[in-house]
């Protein structure tokens, strides 16, 4: 079969290695990962040619023929056996040696999909999902609300039930230990089970949908002359990435915002039409939640111009502003839910702001932040209360032998607005919160006294650095970290093994660096090792492939001497 190749040998550009590709850091090394497990889980069971039907060789040849790659953008039908990390499909060649890549499918489907990037070396080929040819048992398209669904790169499980998700997102957290931590099996807990979303869609109190500019707008003449930067003669499209490009696709509405997100997101995409002549370039809209909390007396739903109907996902008409009663997921079941909720003694009036620099508030049980509407914040409001609740449940060590009472300080590293040094403030006679961004601290300090916490300071400084400062006893010490996406740098580690606090939370958005580091304090570095006492997921992203990790870790031994 021809092929056509790069000077590579390749169809398609591969993103540059680096230490973080195979350490869990990048999606490209969680994918690699993938792939060699399951080529590896597959190399001892006979090929079946049906398993890529467009590729039509023998099950008698099977056996004897090496890999010959389809034609990039020919169209084969793959039968999928697996789920990837971030939700892919991964179906086997005929000759049993090379894995197809297919989004928005699922384990048992036989799908039809574009090839799109071989990638030889690692012997995967990533493909664009066509459509269904054979559904699987645990599809359910009907469950599906969005249109966009299977081109915006946002979802990857709305045909799947929810139960289901949280099953898969447990095998994610089990195969980032098993990948990425270099433990062996024996000093690893079994992962308890995901922790759910009251809200699977409606939840997502920020959304930052965005444009492209104007074609040329981005060249380097046009860059720096503002006069020769090209206007818009149209409307672009303004919305998110179509899955695996940086093609923005329209969006005029997405399910998983909350009402107040999704009525910004009409006014803004009004508000970009009519001024469209004023761009120059591109740009990234925000549409972030603000809540104020109201006594009971107030009107507990207002709008000036109309609703949404949650259940298909659609915009009816667009709202300026409106009070929401808590937890109402839409207008039409708004009685039901008042009266289910009617001994509050306050309504949430919910708004959308979309100024980075305006201050946005959030309510977690009785506890209130704010911050500025473009710093981070949790984009998932509705499962905070469960997540916090069980940070508090788990801080502190239990059992008749634990010595609980004996931990009296909190180090929050990473501690952004103060979300743990806040809600866990009650557990402990000081505590102190570190972050590397000075308006990070500023609202920290800001959010500590606005709940009245008057045992917590805060501090600037760079995580790698963070332990010179501290004054607390180890042994009366439990640490939070709660890292980016890329986990926690040498520097840290080593200084956190050797500060040696009596116990450790480590949260994380990525489970695979999570998985990395907490291998690191597991081995031991620096004068301490630890043993991990639970894992757990939280599924702060429903209809998506991302969950969120809480390892909860005990210090064990001392190292007589670094390895």
């Amino acid at each position: 079969m021809t092929r056509r190749k790069d000077n590579k040998g390749h169809f398609g550009k591969r993103p540059k290695t680096s230490k973080a590709s195979t350490d869990g850091g990048t999606s490209e090394g969680v994918l690699l990962e993938d792939v060699r497990n399951f080529l590896a889980a597959h190399s001892a069971s006979e090929p079946s040619a049906q398993d890529v039907i467009g590729e039509n060789v023998p099950d008698t040849t099977a056996l004897t023929l090496s890999y010959t790659p389809p034609e990039r953008f020919a169209e084969i039908e793959v039968k999928i056996s697996q789920l990837s990390a971030a939700g892919d499909g991964l179906g086997i060649s005929s000759t049993a040696d090379h894995v197809y890549v297919v989004p928005f499918s699922l384990p048992g489907d036989i799908v039809k999909a574009k090839v799109v990037n071989y990638f030889a070396k690692d012997q995967y080929t990533l493909a664009d999902f066509v459509r269904v040819v054979v559904p699987a048992a645990k599809r359910d398209d009907s469950l599906i609300r969005c249109p966009y669904f299977s081109r915006c790169g946002g979802c990857q499980f709305q045909m799947l039930r929810y139960e289901d998700q949280l099953s898969h997102k447990r095998t994610i957290i089990e195969s980032a230990y098993r990948n990425f931590s270099t433990l062996t099996p024996d000093v690893v807990p079994p992962v308890g089970e995901t922790i759910g979303s009251p809200l699977q869609y409606g939840y997502r109190t920020k959304l930052t949908p965005h444009f492209d500019g104007p074609p040329g707008s981005l060249s380097r003449k046009a860059g720096r002359n503002d006069a020769k930067r090209k206007q818009f003669d149209q409307v672009p499209p303004i919305g998110f990435n179509l899955r695996g490009t940086r093609r923005v696709i329209d969006i005029e509405d997405c399910p998983l915002g909350t009402e107040a997100v999704r009525s910004g997101l009409v006014r803004e995409r009004r508000r970009v039409t009519e001024e469209i002549a004023t761009f120059r370039k591109g740009a990234t809209l925000l549409l972030r939640e603000s809540t104020s909390r109201k006594p009971n007396r107030q009107t507990l739903y207002s709008s000036t111009e109309g609703s949404f109907d949650n259940s298909i996902g659609n915009v009816k008409a667009s709202a300026e502003d409106y009070i929401i009663e808590k937890d109402l997921p839409s207008r039409a079941n708004m009685e039901t839910d008042i009266a289910a909720n009617s001994s509050l003694s306050y309504v949430d009036e919910k708004t959308c702001i979309t100024d980075s620099n305006a201050t946005s508030t959030e309510f977690i049980d009785d506890f209130e932040f704010a911050n500025p509407a473009g710093a981070f914040f949790q984009n998932n409001n509705s499962i905070l209360p469960k997540f916090t609740a069980y940070i508090r449940n788990h801080i502190l060590p239990s059992g008749p032998e634990s010595r609980s009472e004996s931990i009296r300080y909190l180090i929050d590293a990473y501690c952004g607005s103060g979300l743990f040094t806040v809600t866990l403030s009650s557990h402990f006679s000081s505590s102190l919160g570190i972050d590397i961004s000075s308006s990070s601290i500023a609202s920290a300090k800001e959010n500590a006294i606005r709940n009245k916490v008057s045992n917590a300071s805060f501090m600037t400084a760079d995580a790698s650095a963070l332990f010179k400062e501290v004054k607390f006893s180890p042994e009366e010490t439990v640490v939070v970290i709660d890292p980016p996406r890329k986990g926690c740098d040498d520097a840290f580690l080593r200084q956190l093994l050797h500060f040696g606090p009596r116990r450790v939370v480590y949260v994380s958005c990525n489970v695979h660096t999570q998985a990395r580091d907490v291998g690191v304090l597991v081995e031991g570095l620096e004068k301490w090792r630890y043993e991990i006492e639970s894992l757990c997921g939280f599924d702060f992203f429903p209809q998506t492939g991302h969950v969120e990790g809480v390892a909860i870790l005990n210090r064990s031994s001392r190292i007589s001497s670094p390895p």
